[in-house]
Order: C-alpha cells, then structure tokens, then sequence
C-alpha cells in the first residue's frame, strides 16, 4: 500500500475565491459609510415628528397637503418631459454619431459634448439670459414684430424644461450611441438591398433593437431631473416648486428636517420605482430580441 499525498488543490481554489473580495472592502465600506448610512438616517428622520415621537404623521401631513401634492406632480411632469425631450433630441444625434464616418463626426460629437465642460449654473445662467423678458428671443421677436408683449419664457415649467433638457442632453446621447453602435450595419445594408426603403430600416430593424438604449436614456433623463435644484430654481423662479427646491426651503429656511427628510424619501422611492420599471422593461425586451 503506497501513501499519496492529500492536493492541496482545493484549498488552494477557496483561497483564491475569499481572496477575490478583497479589493471589493473599501468601495464597499465607502458606500456604507457615506450612501448607505445617511440614506438610513434620512429614511428614520422622516419618521420622526417635530416632537421627538416617532410616527407617520410626517407622511401623512405630506398626503394631504395640497402644497406638497402640487410639488410633486410637478416633479413627476417635469422630470417626464425632460426625459422625453432628451430621448427625442439625443436620438437622431446618436444615430449620426455611430453611422458616420466623415470628420463631421468629430466635430459633432465635440458640441454634443461641449456643454458638459462648463458648469450647471453657468449654462443656467446662459439660458436665463437667452429666456427673459429682455433676453434674445424676446427681443428679436419684439423687433420682427411677431409679438407686442414679452412672452413669459422664464418663471415656469417651459423654462425648467428647457434649461434641464440642454444640461442633460449629452448623457442621452452618450447613452443611445452606445446602444446603436451595438446593432450590426449589415443588418441595415441587407435590408435595404432587399428593397427597404431608409424609413422602414430606421422603423423596423434600428428603433426596436435600440429600445433598451432609449429606456436607458430616458431613466438617467428622469433621474437627474427629478433631483436637480440649480436649473429649476433659477430658470423656474421662486414660485416654481418641485421637490428638490422645496427640500432645500425646508432646510435652510423652516429649519425642519424630518419634513425635508420626508420629501427626500418619497422623492427616492419614485426614483427607484421608475428605476425599477425601467430595468423590468429593458430585461423583457432583450429577452424579446433574443428570442427573436
């Protein structure tokens, strides 16, 4: 009877494998420490009456305010028209940027990217100029005598759409470049020399396969929207409130946090509940393709 040796194989394979979570402890530990645990703290804040008790009286006083309620519709149809904006517009552009091959596309895809490098309310700033009563549009109206009277372009819903549909529009197209350059030009070409004219091919082959770049588009659209506060508050004017606005007045100004913490959490749920939706919908489409 010889003797083997035991292989040292296995725990060799379980080292590696404990050893690959390694490098995932400090990003994890920074999530906790710095996303996680404020979250949580916010999330029990909302909890908490002004009298110290804890309860749902914070929602229930959100409820059923007319004030709050009209806040949040208006996020919900602003960060809605944003993201619809943004995936129209982004659309033909990203489409031109992953087809082209001539130096126009460097060139467009330097613009479509140039406003990223000034900052959120520089660019608010360079709206507000262009939208006010006194601004460019209005005057040159004026002066081509289209209109008498200023048009109210600033100090509403139109100018905050505007203003966050520039901001954002570069993540939109960013997001459906990606998703087009993904579906295969034969596809396209055979197609077409199988007598499809240019509207079917774009209809029938390009717009179904980047529906989940569109639906990407459109959440990161809704997200930043949903939550942005410079633009809204600028180009929208003080009697524009959507939640963003309306949590930094309950901070700075009313000084009540659990109120601030209770718009702060609704305003996440809506945003994970359209998250969610979004990445059940993309996950039945490509299931769809696939099966195709």
């Amino acid at each position: 009877m010889t003797y083997q040796p035991v292989s040292a194989a296995p725990e060799r394979r379980g080292f590696f494998r404990m050893g690959g979570y390694v490098p995932l402890i400090t990003p994890v530990t920074v999530l906790l420490l710095f996303f996680a645990l404020p979250v949580g703290m916010m999330i029990g804040l909302s909890f908490q009456d002004p009298s110290g008790t804890f309860g749902i009286g914070q929602y229930r006083e959100f409820f059923t305010d007319d004030l709050t309620l009209d806040g949040l519709r208006r996020t919900v149809v602003m960060s809605l028209t944003v993201a619809f904006c943004v995936t129209a517009m982004a659309y033909p552009i990203a489409y031109f940027l992953a087809r082209s091959t001539t130096y126009w596309r460097a060139i467009v895809f330097g613009l479509a990217i140039a406003p990223e490098l000034a900052g959120v309310v520089l660019r608010t700033y360079g709206w507000l100029i262009i939208l006010e009563n006194n601004g460019f549009i209005n005057d040159a109206l004026i002066g081509m005598g289209f209109i008498q009277e200023p048009l109210p372009l600033v100090g509403n819903m139109f100018g905050a759409v505007v203003g966050l549909t520039h901001v954002l529009l570069p993540f939109g197209i960013l997001s459906l470049l990606t998703s087009i350059q993904g579906i295969d030009p034969n596809l396209e070409k055979s197609a077409q020399i199988l007598g499809a004219s240019r509207l079917s091919v774009l209809r029938h082959i390009v717009f179904p396969l980047s529906l989940p770049g569109i639906l990407s588009s459109f959440l990161i659209a809704f997200t930043l929207s949903a939550s942005a506060y410079a633009t809204p508050a600028l180009l929208g004017g003080a009697k524009f409130r959507v939640l963003a606005t309306m949590i930094y007045r309950e901070v700075m100004v009313l000084v009540d946090w659990p109120a601030a913490a209770t718009m702060a959490t609704v305003l996440l749920l809506i945003v994970l509940g359209i998250a969610f939706l979004s990445s059940r919908a993309e996950s039945r489409l490509v299931n769809r393709l696939h099966v195709r």
